[in-house]
């Protein structure tokens, strides 16, 4: 067993995601712990948690695609754009909707888009965070920005609410996506619940809940940091590359010129980080000695 790697973690609501960090480093007693993605407190799901030196991997999970399943609420928008915010407006229109106008409003969410990031978010506008701007009485003054949602379906079909699955870059708001919904309806609405189901290819049906946390139970459920970097592409190399490496020399690498970090190996254990230049290798972090 070891206090170095990969944790899948199932959140439940209510605690916020620097909880759930909390619990871990008191279970495995690591003060190198950190998350690769927040969820909402009201929010549950899957987590994925960087421990020891795996931690300066956590670049290279955060920008994994998430899938979500999400419950959107027709027929009220809130300034949170969530169940937690207060209702700033309110009406029944929902009532006269047919299902083709939901999944119209639905389709326009798919695709490359500009979205806005909830007034309520985390983001930072000159130096200060969205939400202590909000919650304050101002205008946070944000702007869109790019996202990606890879696939959005109907799942369910109740008025006033919607259940959706989505699958979405890193930064997708969920909450824009029921707020950008409700507008397109006439309708006004909030996420009303949202589980984090994958994120790239892990999945919240292997991870370890948090309520019967023990030591023995987090540390046998931490998987080997190789699993972090699994999408990355993947140099083979000997001893002595690694050591040259070690020394922020570069190494040979006939694959030529590439394009993105690759993750280093010798003998199935990852020694670094790489960046491909010209047919070499030139380290970027390296790991172990």
């Amino acid at each position: 067993m070891t206090s170095v790697g990969l944790l899948l973690v199932d959140k439940p609501e209510g605690p916020t995601s620097h909880d759930v960090v909390d619990v871990v480093r008191r279970a495995v007693g690591v003060r190198r712990v950190g998350h690769t993605g927040t969820l909402d407190p009201f929010a549950s799901g899957l987590m994925l948690l960087c421990v020891g030196w795996a931690t300066r991997l956590a670049e290279y999970v955060t920008k994994l695609p998430k899938t979500y399943r999400g419950v959107i609420r027709l027929g009220q928008r809130t300034d949170t754009d969530d169940r937690t915010g207060a209702v700033v407006a309110e009406n029944e229109r929902w009532k006269d909707l047919t299902s083709d106008q939901v999944r119209t409003a639905l389709d326009e969410q798919r695709g490359e888009l500009e979205q806005l990031p909830p007034a309520y978010s985390a983001k930072k506008v000159a130096g200060r965070r969205a939400y202590d701007v909000a919650r304050k009485g101002g205008a946070p003054g944000l702007k869109a920005e790019a996202v990606t949602v890879h696939r959005l379906t109907l799942c369910d079909y109740e008025l006033p609410d919607v259940t959706i699955e989505i699958e979405c870059s890193s930064g997708t708001y969920i909450r824009s996506i029921a707020r950008d919904v409700g507008e397109s309806l006439g309708t006004g609405a909030h996420l009303w619940g949202l589980r984090r189901q994958r994120v790239g290819r892990f999945d919240v049906a292997d991870a370890v809940g948090l309520d019967d946390v023990t030591s023995d139970k987090i540390v046998a459920a931490i998987r080997p940091p190789e699993q972090a970097v699994a999408h990355l592409a993947t140099a083979e190399l000997d001893a002595g590359a690694r050591a040259a490496l070690s020394h922020g020399r570069s190494v040979e690498w006939g694959i030529g010129a590439g394009s993105g970090p690759v993750a280093v190996m010798v003998e199935g254990s990852l020694v670094a980080i790489a960046e491909p230049r010209e047919g070499q290798l030139w380290p970027q972090k390296v790991f172990g000695g």
